[in-house]
């Protein structure tokens, strides 16, 4: 069903030359809304008008009035010198930052200064115990703490001038902070229009420890701080953020749309020159072979985009709200090109959210696995990949949440390579990006992009019966696995454990007839309905198969009566949110419009709950159709993800009431709550 379309474009796409365009943008410093970034895109632009694809540049205003949807715009910014030199103690004078040497030495987005100031450490600055009795008017602070944090309380609060950053962010299991002592790590101011602009400079692990010695034994000897002399040229102004547009036309007006962030600091290679690269060589290898016939004209169009990350989605899809319905379905590349061996990395398939179920995640594990068996094993038996990969539940961080969001609703699964112990370090060089790997990724980019451009009713047939056949296959891997934690433990009652694997597979089959009803984008007229039969039935079959296993094997206790509800849950049954704005919210722009004790909650909650405000809060959005209570949010969250996180919830939507981005509407309260923690005996 594809895979002359596969071997078609691998005959063509070349991974070298999709490595020399990787070189080429890694000549840009691309910082969003730059000078550098509209040279990568007029780079890009340049690349596709050479090779016949239509190819415009959509620009939009960088300034701090505009906005898209909830994504609050910023100014243009440029740098043109910085320098960083240690002035006191003299015999220790060197110089410590340089940004014509390394663009990463200085923190992005930094305002002008020029002038010397002592050297204050603080461990982290997160904390404003920390700053008692320092004294840090006209100082400069030396942190490894959150940035956005130690600016708030070192410069905002207590009038420092600036902010030396020695941190690397752990990225486990192969990356620690001292692994790469001698690399700089991307970091980033991103103003909104109401805060106290600074500047900033960032210092490898090394010379921060290097740093951090020396204040700690002076201070040990009374010794003078030290004192250093800094130098910025830079400049802020009202200016224009560009995303460039390649376009393979159909025979009518529907898109497949294929995303590439062209932005961040020079060089960043794999992050992301790599996926833009990619993009780029699909972009030359499609029309080439649509024009020579050996491809046939797509029914849908081929809409390929370079964007600044999130910010020119938004801006692009907001202005393009018309469009929006004919988007039949997206790809977002984003760091395709590691060399595993390097970087440590796994090519991964991100899936979609729940929340936005569709056939793209199976078509897409389908073409992955065809173009993973590059080797057999003895005697020509079998085959297999020579590279990493896997499946993943959605995750957010790149533009695919932002189309994938349901009010927006395009489905948008992503390519990406994770973990990457160079991932945002000035270590992100072209040496670490493999040719044979985007040469992989970008023909099965093509193939998904191509394919679904040109799918009709026999197409969606197949991909119907490949998407009933896939669930099944999830539907047992539920059963055993719920099966095996049972015999292996047998902690939980009866009760929940069987209402727990009901509750599981019910979700699956729900999602799963969500994708299966999106197959009527590329045939409006497929009878999907038997489908949906044959999936519900199988599941039942195998959950009843699974909860007779499990009560053979579960000592039997007591039933689990309802259990009454927490104050919280009740208070969670009882509100309904209602989004205000399309895509997924932007909160920081909107942190000004809290009072000092809100936005102090606001930071705690990030603390508290750091790797689930990463996903937990997206997810939570995705579910909040105006219609479910915050409890039925956390449920979903809860099934999707394994996290039930109804206090988090709780905080984090009243904050977004406070700010503006939603509204709360009350809800009659449930009675109790089941075993299973979902409401019974309440109207809704």
């Amino acid at each position: 069903m594809f895979k002359q379309i596969l071997e078609t474009i691998r005959e063509i796409f070349s991974g070298p030359a999709a490595k020399g365009y990787v070189a080429d943008i890694t000549r840009y410093h691309r910082i969003q809304a730059s000078p550098g970034y509209r040279q990568a895109a007029k780079y890009c632009h340049q690349r596709l008008t050479e090779w016949g694809v239509q190819a415009e540049i959509f620009s939009f205003p960088a300034n701090e009035r505009t906005r898209y949807w909830s994504r609050g715009m910023f100014q243009e910014w440029e740098a043109t010198d910085a320098t960083l030199h240690l002035i006191e103690p003299r015999e220790k004078q060197r110089k410590l930052a340089d940004y014509h040497g390394s663009k990463l030495s200085l923190i992005q987005r930094s305002a002008p200064f020029e002038g010397e100031a002592e050297v204050v450490l603080l461990e982290d600055g997160e904390e404003e115990a920390e700053y008692e009795g320092l004294g840090l008017a006209g100082r400069i602070v030396l942190t490894k703490g959150d940035l956005e944090r130690v600016r708030e309380l070192a410069v905002e609060r207590h009038g420092a001038v600036g902010i030396l950053y020695d941190d690397l962010r752990e990225t486990p299991p192969i990356r620690q902070r001292l692994d790469l002592p001698d690399a700089l790590q991307y970091t980033s101011f991103w103003w909104t229009g109401h805060e106290k602009k600074c500047f900033g400079f960032v210092l490898t692990p090394r010379e921060g420890e290097r740093l951090r010695a020396l204040i700690k034994e002076g201070a040990r000897e009374g010794k003078p701080p030290l004192k250093v002399r800094a130098k910025v040229d830079s400049r802020f102004y009202d200016g224009a953020i560009e995303v460039v547009s390649g376009l393979i036309p159909g025979e009518d007006d529907q898109e497949v749309v294929i995303v590439a962030h062209l932005c961040h600091p020079q060089p960043s290679a794999n992050d992301n020159a790599s996926g833009s690269a990619t993009a780029l060589e699909m972009a030359r290898a499609l029309g080439l072979l649509i024009a020579k016939g050996e491809l046939a004209r797509p029914r849908r169009g081929l809409r390929f985009l370079w964007i600044p990350e999130m910010t020119g989605t938004y801006a692009y899809l907001a202005t393009h709200e018309e469009a929006i319905p004919r988007m039949i379905a997206g790809l977002n590349l984003d760091m395709v090109g590691e060399d595993q061996d390097r970087t440590g990395s796994s090519l991964l398939l991100v899936r979609s959210p729940a929340a936005t179920p569709s056939f793209a995640d199976a078509l897409l594990e389908a073409l992955l696995e065809a173009a993973s068996d590059e080797a057999k094993g003895f005697g020509g038996m079998g085959g297999f990949s020579l590279f990493r990969r896997a499946e993943t539940p959605f995750m957010a961080g790149s533009d695919h949440y932002v189309l994938a969001d349901p009010t927006v609703g395009v489905p948008c699964p992503m390519l990406n390579q994770w973990p990457d112990r160079f991932y945002h370090t000035s270590l992100d060089t072209l040496d670490k990006v493999d040719p044979r790997m985007l040469a992989r990724v970008g023909a099965v980019a093509a193939t998904y992009a191509y394919w679904i451009a040109n799918a009709g009713p026999q197409e969606a047939v197949w991909l119907g019966h490949e998407m009933v056949a896939r669930f099944k296959g999830e539907i047992l891997r539920l059963v055993q696995g719920k099966v095996t934690e049972v015999m292996g433990e047998k902690t939980a009652g009866l009760s929940t454990v069987l209402n727990e694997l009901k509750r599981q597979g019910e979700f699956l089959v729900e999602r799963e007839h969500g994708a299966l009803a999106s197959l009527k984008r590329l045939s409006p007229s497929l009878d999907v309905e038997g489908w949906k039969r044959e999936v519900a039935e199988f599941a039942r079959a195998e959950l009843a198969r699974g909860q007779a296993i499990i009560r053979d094997q579960v000592e039997e206790l007591p039933q689990t009566p309802p259990t009454e509800p927490t104050e919280e849950e009740k208070r969670a049954a009882g509100m309904i949110p209602r989004r205000l704005y399309r895509g997924p919210i932007w909160a920081p722009r909107y942190l000004h419009k809290l009072s000092p004790a809100d936005r102090e909650r606001w930071y705690r909650l990030g603390k508290e709950y750091k790797e689930a405000m990463r996903v937990v809060p997206v997810l939570a959005l995705y579910w909040a159709d105006g219609k479910r209570t915050l409890l039925e949010i956390a449920q979903r969250v809860e099934l999707e993800m394994g996290r039930r996180e109804v206090s988090l919830l709780m905080e984090y939507f009243e904050l977004l009431s406070r700010m503006g981005l939603i509204t709360m509407h009350e809800n009659l309260p449930c009675l109790a709550l089941g075993p299973d923690g979902a409401i019974i005996g309440g109207e809704k």
